[in-house]
Parts: C-alpha cells; structure tokens; sequence
C-alpha cells in the first residue's frame, strides 16, 4: 500500500446522524420558507396547510369521527402535528440515504415540492398564485442540500514544508458543517418566526375590535327568570364564548376584513345583487337566543352550546333576489371553498334564519365566523351555520354541499336530546338528596319534559327552568334521594314540544345524528 492510498483511506464519510441532520435541515428551511411566503401572499397556500386540507378532504369518514371523538377541538392540531412528524421521519430517512446517493435527495424535494404544489392547488378557491408558496419551498429546499453538500466536501491536508506528497482529502471540516448547520437553523427560525407573526391575524383582530354593532330593530325578550336554575356543574344558559365549540374543516382560520367581505347572491334568482358588510348591518336586524349543534357530537357531548346572535334576516333578502320556482336549497359557500346545502323550505318556514354578526353582544369571534355566517334554528350546523360565508347561490336537489358528498344525510332536523351535566361518570356521592341535572334541547319545537330513570325504575318527570324560546336548550333537575351501598345508572330522556318522545335506539352520529339515551354511573356512599 502506498502513501497516497494510506491517506485516502482515511476519509471519514459522513455518519447517519449527519444525513438526519441535512433531511431535517432542508426539510425545515424549506417549510419556514414556503410559510412565509404564504403569509405574505395565500395563507392557505402554506404547504404544511394544503396538504392538511387535502388530508382532510381525503380522510375517510370513520377516520374523522376517530378525530373528533379523540382529539376533541384540538383534532386540527393533532393532524398538523402528524403531518409535520411524518415529513420529519421521511426527511432523515431520505437525508441518510442521500449521504451517499444524492440524487435520492434531490429526488426527495422534486417529490415533496411537487406535492406541495398539487395540495395547494387542489383547493376549491386556488388560483395561480397557490403555486409560489409550494415553489419557494422547493427553492429553499435546493439551495440549502447544495450548501449543507458543499460542507461536508473533505477538506485537503496540506503536506508539510519540504513534503514531496501533494496535498490530501482527509475528512469533511467539522468547524465549515456546523456553521452551516447553524447559519440554516438560524434562517428557518427567523422565517418561521416572521410568519407566525405575519399568520396571526393582528389587523383583522384589530378591525373586529373597532367594529360597533348596531342595535338589533328587534332585540331579544330577556333571559325569563327561572331560566338558570343555578345547580353546580350544570351548563350556564349562555355558553361563554371562549367554550363555544368549533367544528370546521378550516385548519387556518381565515382572515376576512369588513370591509373587503362581499356577499353574493345569486342563483335560481331574478334579481342577483351583491351585499357589502356595511350594507348588511344597516338592515333591520334581529337578535335571538339560538342553540347551534353539531351532527357529530355523540349522545351526551359537549358539540352543542347557546348563545344571543344578532343578524340580518335571510328570507327579505332572498326575496329581494327573486327566488325562482324550481329553486329547492340554499348553497352558500366560504371564504376558503367550504358548501353547505340548506333546504330553502326549511329556511323560509317563518322561524328566525340570518346571517350573523355577533354573539353575546360581540362581533363574531375569527373562529366563529367573523365577520358573517349564516344560521338557520333547528338544522345542525353542517346543512345552515356556514362561516366567512362570501355566497349564496338558490339551487335544485342536484346541488350536493361538501358533507354531503362525504355521506352525511342531505337533510335533517336536529334530534330531540338530553344530557347529564352532573353528576359526572363514576362521580363517588354522598348518600341523600343529590342534584342530577343538565340540559335538553330540540331546537325549533322546544322541550316540554324532561324525565329521568334510576337502575331501570319508572321514568320520572324532573324540575324544568323555564322556556327562554323553542329554539333554544332547556335546563332541568331532578333531586335524587341516594341510597348508600353500590353503584346506581341514572338515565334522561326529553319530550319534545310536538310530544315526540326522544328516542332510546343508539345510533352514531354518522350519517344523521346520534340518538340514544344519555347515563351515567355513579356510587353512593
């Protein structure tokens, strides 16, 4: 063995570590940059979001149920997080592989920008300019495996004085990677940063809290006496808005100024127009106390809440615009592409259909809304409460709304329920009189009993608060005498105001609602 092949030999080729290092390096950088890039021009372009809102559309119906019962109203969050875990176990393994192959690595970003660049177009509002964000990641990307390659080049030992070798390649310059690596760390946390800052919705939080909201030409009667009945552990009449539930397929709320929102109405109308927010504000609003409720909240689940809306009635609009004979619903759309299909009958009927613009006396929070959604009482929030809504356009049965085309039933009143709010399952109780209560509700025909059954005994009615309005929850008690030694099954059930008594069959919430009966078990002692 000569010198020369001696010395050679003693290049250290880059260890696995270093590959995961470069694919998460690149792999960030490339995420920071196409963030940042999105919140300055398409929010929703944002890679990392795209291909969350194309997972979502994608995700089967049994997934999403796992989600939301799972995960709760941090099931966006979850998902984000699984997205950015998968991308990191895909980056090191690629960056491992790439060491020594770097085609692979170059392959990898031509793979993921072109992934990128399919999710974020795919969107029901994409336009051209959905593509730059994905595009800037795939740049980013490039250039930071090419500088990430150029230091881990073997560095050359130069022979010393009088040395007749030439000079050497020896080992990568640990000092010229770490640099690198840090000058790279350092670039996509500063362009993270900046575009969290520039995604976190200061102007139009701004904006919503200089808006004044007129008030309603017909207000609300107040809340009646009786209607709180003040049990410990029971659900206040009016759900606060910071634990008002969101579901919605948004995982970036969008952002909608005031003053550049417009609705549009059109359709199977005669006399399409377009609304400005300050247009709508200035009809004669109406102020009401609605419950709004999910179809995928589960017997006995907290997708449900109550609160005093102000709005602009739906029906003198729509007949403004001229509805035409063979119109059947009502499709209106978000801001970020989302449909919903309203039955038109249903919303014309007389009971207090608007588009909405406060709750509890506010503007709409972003997330619920801001600045209009539309609400119609008696109809779960997937066929009546769209958000940013921008449109609404009168159609025929053909016209299938985004869950509907994922199964859900096309259209389907909110079914009569009841629920325990306290006790709380497997509560341990003190023997003696014992407060059981909750809430009931069957939106637009109202609560008229509300009955309860202890180990499989009689049915008996409980205290009701008093009737606020048809379209609202009521809430009820029943004093339970407990008797100590074991475990007891408390049971509710409500009666409707047709007389329809709700039903015990258990069904999930897909495709049409959850029924069954609401229990708990708890021990007295």
């Amino acid at each position: 063995m000569n010198a020369t092949t001696a010395q050679t030999n003693q290049i250290v080729h880059p260890r696995a570590a270093i590959g995961a290092v470069t694919g998460l390096l690149v792999t960030g950088v490339a995420l920071a940059v196409g963030h940042l890039v999105a919140a300055v021009t398409t929010p929703d372009a944002s890679p990392v979001i795209a291909v969350g809102q194309a997972a979502i559309d994608a995700t089967p119906e049994w997934l999403k149920a796992f989600a939301i019962r799972t995960f709760g109203a941090n099931d966006k969050r979850a998902l984000l997080i699984g997205i950015v875990l998968t991308l990191a176990v895909i980056s090191i393994a690629v960056g491992v592989v790439s060491i020594k192959r770097h085609w692979i690595g170059v392959a990898g970003i031509v793979g993921l920008t072109l992934l990128g660049l399919a999710a974020a177009l795919s969107r029901p509002t994409a336009s051209a300019s959905y593509a730059d964000p994905a595009l800037a990641a795939g740049l980013a990307a490039g250039g930071a495996y090419a500088v990430l390659l150029w230091s881990l080049r073997p560095r050359v030992e130069r022979p010393a004085p009088g040395d007749a070798e030439p000079p050497m390649p020896v080992d990568f310059d640990r000092r010229r990677f770490l640099a690198t690596t840090g000058a790279l760390g350092a670039l996509a946390i500063a362009a993270g940063g900046a575009a969290r800052m520039l995604g976190r919705n200061t102007e139009i939080a701004a904006e919503r809290a200089s808006l004044t909201i007129p008030m309603p030409a017909s207000p609300a009667a107040p809340l009646p006496a009786g209607a709180n009945l003040g049990v410990p552990g029971i659900s206040p009449f009016f759900t606060p808005l910071d634990r008002f539930y969101r579901v919605d397929t948004a995982l970036l709320v969008p952002r909608v100024s005031p003053q550049d929102w417009r609705l549009a109405i059109g359709g199977m109308v005669d006399r399409p127009f377009t609304l400005t927010y300050q247009d709508l504000i200035a009809l004669d609003l109406i102020e009401r106390d609605i419950t709004l409720n999910c179809v995928s909240n589960r017997v006995g689940g907290r997708y449900i809440g109550t609160t005093r809306w102000i709005g602009a009635p739906l029906k003198p609009l729509l007949e403004e615009a001229g509805i035409q004979a063979s119109a059947t619903q009502i499709a209106s759309r978000s801001v970020d592409g989302f449909t919903v299909g309203t039955p038109l009958p249903t919303a014309l009927d007389g009971r207090d259909a608007m588009l909405a613009v406060a709750m509890n006396g506010e503007p709409l929070p972003l997330e619920h809304g801001f600045p209009v959604r539309m609400l119609v009482p008696g109809l779960y929030g997937y066929e009546s409460a769209t958000k940013w809504i921008t449109s609404i356009d009168l159609v025929d049965d053909s016209f299938q709304a985004y869950w509907v085309k994922r199964g859900w039933a096309k259209a389907v009143d909110v079914k009569t329920a009841a629920r325990i709010d306290t006790p709380a399952n497997g509560a341990r109780l003190n023997a003696g009189q014992v407060s059981v209560a909750g809430v009931a509700w069957a939106q637009h025909r109202g609560i008229d009993t509300v009955q309860v059954q202890v180990d499989g005994g009689d049915w008996v009615d409980a205290e009701l608060g008093a009737v606020d309005s048809p379209d609202t929850w009521r809430q009820w008690r029943y004093r339970w005498e407990a008797s100590p030694g074991g475990s007891h099954l408390l049971r509710v059930r409500a009666v409707d105001g047709t007389g329809v008594v709700q039903t015990g069959d258990e069904a999930p919430p897909f495709p049409s609602g959850a029924t069954g009966y609401d229990n708990v078990s708890v021990e007295a002692t």
